[in-house]
């Protein structure tokens, strides 16, 4: 499964057409929290996979991708339109709305080492599931 939410995580950093610096450590970050090696993360970076089917993922799971995904958004502090669209893209697939990036963007933060109540973050993203 961390494979499936790391290549949503690439394909987010890539849709601006370049990969930061600040991205790409906290992509291999969360690949290394999750027991993969720099090489794995490495050779998916390389070439990522088309984005599949997020219907498979727990509730749970699905909040921590689009929180993820949209702390990644925000890691290079520019904010492009293209990151903003597969954002919202990506939320929907998840089974949200596209406004529940607009409602949790403001309250994620770029910097992993400070947290937001996720309690009342999954709490918020609950009233724009479809």
């Amino acid at each position: 499964m961390i494979k499936e939410q790391l290549n949503i995580l690439i394909n987010l950093a890539a849709s601006d057409m370049t990969v930061g610096d600040h991205e790409s450590k906290i992509i291999h970050m969360i690949g290394k929290a999750n027991g993969l090696s720099k090489d794995d993360v490495d050779a998916m970076m390389k070439a990522p996979k088309p984005v599949g089917d997020l219907s498979v993922f727990s509730e749970d799971q699905k909040f921590e991708n689009l929180y993820h995904l949209i702390q990644l958004m925000k890691a290079d502090g520019q904010v492009f339109k293209s990151e903003i669209s597969f954002c919202e893209e990506i939320a929907e697939k998840l089974g949200y709305k596209k406004g529940v990036v607009a409602e949790l963007s403001s309250r994620i933060y770029s910097d992993p080492t400070i947290t937001a109540d996720r309690n009342m973050l999954m709490e918020r993203a609950r009233r724009f599931l479809k």
